[in-house]
């Protein structure tokens, strides 16, 4: 199985990349993760992604906020496909990270999740994973049929307590 290379462009983004790496180990997908800043150590973001595909890489996750220029960065310089997590920062709540994130010129696409959004992003990853990968497929599938349970469950659990018959 190809792995998940998860970039990040400070240490302050750990906890939404922890997020992204929980779900990563749920799926039992191999993943690595680093701290490449694109404004502070652009040659070494650049040389992560240049060599990506040849070091057995599927997917890249980039995880960065405020002015969030890492996740067009990377996928400048890979042709892999590049989702973007931004980050909520100190000054706009993350809508600055986020549309730095989504803003993508043409031709140089980077999916995009939701600020924080780094279950959404491993998820995301897994997805584009198993299109070569049935395995991996049905445990995406085991899992969505699992959260549709865990509604139900909650639906009832709910309507035995709130409603009146």
């Amino acid at each position: 199985m190809k792995k998940v290379g998860i970039v990040m462009g400070s240490a302050s983004d750990l906890p939404v990349v922890q997020k992204a790496v929980d779900v990563l180990g749920r799926f039992d997908i191999p993943y690595e993760v680093h701290i490449y800043s694109a404004h502070r150590t652009p040659e070494q973001a650049r040389e992560f992604a240049v060599n990506a595909r040849k070091k057995g890489y599927g997917v890249l996750i980039a995880a960065a906020g405020m002015a969030a220029h890492l996740a067009g960065a990377i996928a400048a310089n890979t042709t892999l496909p590049v989702i973007g997590i931004p980050c909520k920062g100190p000054m706009l709540e993350g809508m600055d990270a986020l549309l730095s994130t989504v803003q993508m010129p043409t031709g140089i696409p980077v999916a995009t999740v939701a600020i924080n959004g780094g279950a959404n992003a491993a998820l995301l990853a897994a997805q584009i994973l198993a299109v070569e990968d049935t395995a991996l497929a049905e445990k995406l599938d085991a899992k969505r049929k699992m959260d549709e349970a865990d509604v139900l469950k909650k639906d009832w659990e709910i309507a035995q307590q709130l409603n009146q018959n």
